[in-house]
């Protein structure tokens, strides 16, 4: 059974992790906590009931404190400033300045370019790209006066270039493949940026996992499980990613199945 080690591998480090009600953001949030990391689950579901998908970051909350872990739920729509600024203020308030900051939040729409409506496209922009850069900004100051730091963004298979030819695009996945190597390029460059601040930025994919939100999109189906990532695979390539050397493990575009066996690594069980 899945318990709570509070002098493990993250003990005493403070978490920040979006989209944290559910699915994969949920999965590195229980990890997180049970390698002893204070974790703020932030997301735009507060309770339950309050989105048609399971989840919410006050449940993800109880998860963690019930296993004796400690965690903070702040809920947070990343297109909003005021919202992301008050994300970081709780936080340090709570519990010190940000250690780990994992940009986990997406919020996506599936339109073919021809129909692609502005206000979406900005949305997407300002959630998946912008949020992800202004999050940096606010906790940077503090990670390199202390020359420790990590930030982890997740990225997604989307962001690999299509051949025209395979026609798989037509579902209209563009945007949000855009969205996602964008967030790659930002990854490298923030990772060159800080560099020599002993502060460690990477990009992971996950592979296909079965999520509300994947199950929603109908991106996972009885015909895609051979090809599906257990949810706990993920949380463990996460977990890896944000310790150990900052100066040797930063600047990765990688994929949790990589991760996984390029360090030999098993995946643990999870909170339940």
């Amino acid at each position: 059974m899945a318990t709570v080690n509070k002098n493990g591998l993250l003990a005493g480090k403070v978490a920040v992790i979006t989209g944290a009600s559910r699915g994969i953001g949920a999965a590195i949030a229980y990890r997180y906590a049970q390698e002893g990391a204070k974790v703020v689950v932030s997301a735009r579901t507060e309770n339950e009931g309050d989105h048609m998908l399971e989840g919410s970051i006050n449940g993800v909350v109880k998860r963690i404190k019930d296993a004796g872990g400690e965690a903070l739920a702040v809920k947070c729509d990343l297109a909003v400033n005021a919202d992301r600024v008050r994300l970081i203020e709780e936080t340090t308030k709570a519990f010190g300045p940000v250690d780990i900051l994992v940009n986990n939040a997406a919020v996506t729409f599936f339109i073919p370019i021809v129909d692609f409506p502005e206000r979406r496209f900005k949305l997407m922009q300002e959630v998946q790209v912008y949020a992800p850069l202004h999050l940096s900004q606010m906790v940077l100051p503090s990670m390199r006066e202390r020359h420790s730091g990590w930030i982890l963004n997740i990225s997604s298979h989307a962001a690999l270039h299509p051949k025209s030819s395979e026609g798989r695009e037509g579902a209209g996945g563009t945007v949000y493949g855009m969205c996602k190597a964008a967030l790659e390029r930002y990854t490298t460059g923030l990772a060159s940026e800080v560099y020599r601040d002993g502060v460690a930025v990477n990009v992971i994919s996950p592979g296909l996992v079965a999520t509300p939100g994947t199950v929603h999109h109908k991106l996972v189906s009885e015909a895609t499980k051979e090809r599906e990532t257990p949810i706990e695979h993920m949380a463990e390539a996460c977990l890896y990613l944000v310790h150990g050397d900052a100066a040797t493990k930063t600047g990765k575009i990688t994929y949790a199945v990589d991760v996984l066996r390029e360090n030999n690594l098993k995946a643990a069980e999870l909170l339940a």
